[in-house]
């Protein structure tokens, strides 16, 4: 069977098990879910020596440290991926869910109820973890899923894969539920893309340009997740030992996430106090300071900074850093250069943060605490499909309630117009 061929068997499958899973009651799917989570974790050994393989071919292939770290595997990340499961199961399940409900004068009764979307496509690269969180999320809220992982992690996605289909089938799970597509080929994705008649919505995950192309040739909706050049403002009353803990744990924590810091901007008011003790703290842990001219000229150690490095996701040890007059040119600066992920003020001024919190139009907005919390984990939402960086039809990360949509149930007694 060619490839074309297979996916439209998997796009009619998927549509099949889509309808019988929006009959599945909470129960079951809780069910299905503990199942999948006891499968991952028995099959450590399996999915180890799979991501062994993918680790060995990424250092072959030269990928990048931020791109190693995402796709390296352990015994503490999987079982991570099976607590996961286990924290979606936990969640009230969305599906079903009244959100309003009304009686007009001529007594028809009408409900507005969530529903599941369907058959959600996943498309990402090297980040193993997604298969499982992917699928996770997909089914608490009755969806299907079809999972296309990136070349960098075949084999740990594979393996991931048959855990989860192992667990799912013990605990009778319809067939074509979760699906990988088994082949890395980008005409895969081609296909995928026009597959709306199997497909509601296709949500990719990895670098720009797989997203810009999956936006580009997608005939379905399509949920974004574009780069994280999150920022941190420092303003002139910031706690500066506060604000300095806080952008080390924003840049250097996890450098290689799309939550991480990759700017900071400092108060021109403040900036003789700020930046020596900014640019110390930065350096001495290992990151390469990016800096604009005002900047520079209190910290001259720093390198020079391009007006494209303002755009930059870096993704590792660097960042940019500029100096701005007050909390006003911080919020126009991250609304120009940002990507509407997430972005913090460092501040002791109620003022100065609500008007940034009101005004920085971002996923996710941040007074005195770390970006590094833009994550559906730390929102209490166990796995996440990913972090939107549209407006519609979610933003932020997105857990089970951002994976359902809602028809109206309209009951009556002989009523006609």
């Amino acid at each position: 069977m060619d490839m074309q061929a297979k996916l439209i068997e998997m796009g009619e499958q998927s549509l099949r098990a889509a309808r019988a899973l929006a009959l599945l009651s909470a129960g079951e799917k809780v069910k299905v879910l503990h199942s999948m989570a006891d499968a991952v974790e028995a099959a450590i050994p399996e999915v180890l020596k799979a991501n062994a393989l993918d680790m060995e071919n990424a250092r072959k292939n030269n990928l990048s440290s931020a791109m190693q770290d995402r796709l390296m595997l352990d015994e503490k990340r999987i079982k991570a991926m099976a607590q996961g499961l286990r924290d979606v199961a936990s969640q009230a399940d969305p599906a079903g869910k009244v959100i309003a409900e009304f009686t007009r004068p001529n007594g028809i009764k009408i409900s507005k109820v969530a529903v599941p979307l369907g058959v959600i496509g996943i498309i990402y690269e090297a980040r193993p973890n997604v298969t499982v969180d992917a699928a996770g999320i997909c089914l608490k809220a009755g969806n299907a899923v079809i999972l296309r992982g990136g070349k960098e992690a075949f084999n740990s996605n594979i393996a991931l894969a048959q855990a989860l289909d192992k667990g799912g089938v013990a605990a009778g799970l319809v067939a074509g539920a979760v699906q990988i597509v088994p082949w890395t080929d980008r005409e895969a994705v081609q296909i995928m893309l026009k597959m709306d008649k199997y497909l509601s919505v296709i949500i990719p995950r990895g670098g720009e340009s797989l997203i810009r192309a999956v936006v580009a040739g997608a005939t379905m909706p399509v949920i974004k997740h574009y780069k994280g050049v999150c920022h941190a403002y420092l303003d002139k009353s910031c706690d500066l030992a506060e604000a300095l803990k806080i952008v080390l744990n924003g840049k250097c924590q996890r450098p290689g996430v799309c939550n991480a810091l990759e700017t900071v901007l400092v108060d021109k008011a403040a900036a003789e106090t700020i930046v020596p003790e900014l640019y110390k703290t930065l350096s001495e842990n290992g990151v390469t300071v990016f800096a604009d001219e005002a900047f520079r000229k209190i910290a001259p150690a720093a390198e020079v900074l391009n007006e494209e490095n303002l755009y930059n996701e870096y993704l590792d040890l660097r960042i940019s850093a500029k100096v701005v007059d007050g909390v006003e040119e911080a919020i126009e600066h991250i609304n120009k250069y940002g990507s509407h992920h997430s972005d913090a003020i460092l501040s002791c001024d109620a003022e100065a943060v609500e008007k940034f919190l009101n005004s920085v139009d971002s996923a996710v907005v941040y007074a005195n605490a770390s970006t590094r919390f833009t994550d559906g984990g730390e929102f209490g939402m166990g796995a996440e499909i990913g972090i939107s960086t549209d407006k519609l039809h979610a933003r932020g990360p997105m857990g089970v309630d951002e994976l359902v949509t809602y028809k109206y149930m309209v009951r009556g007694n002989g009523q006609t117009r």
